[in-house]
């Protein structure tokens, strides 16, 4: 078992994260006799999952549905409407990416034509 401060510090997560997860239903602890945050073993990979998930762009609230299907090797097991949900992501992904490159494009060509006209 382990304290809110030591779960911090093996996961470079702040302690206040931690608190957020676990109110979002997260990531769970027991309490001890004195109010602490306990966590069990298991918590330090949960962390580590939520963190990738975000990463992947994921809401807490998909990742509270994808979280009981994470496999301890960072892979998911198949569970009903979680592989939909990560394709949504993936395609939300894939948009905001066709939407930056256009960006970009528009961006480079208005330089571009800047800097002949100097």
């Amino acid at each position: 078992m382990m304290l809110i401060g030591q779960l911090a510090r093996r996961t470079g997560t702040s302690e206040r994260l931690l608190r957020y997860y676990e109110r979002v239903g997260l990531l769970a602890s027991s309490r001890q006799a004195n109010g602490y945050r306990d966590y069990d073993a298991a918590a330090e990979q949960t962390v580590r999952q939520i963190r990738a998930l975000l990463t992947a762009g994921l809401s807490t609230t998909v990742i509270r549905q994808v979280l009981p299907c994470a496999l301890a090797d960072g892979s998911l097991r198949p569970c009903p409407g979680v592989l939909d949900k990560l394709r949504a992501q993936l395609a939300h992904l894939d948009q905001r990416a066709a939407d930056l490159a256009q960006a970009r494009q528009t961006l480079q060509r208005a330089i571009a034509a800047t800097e002949r006209a100097e």
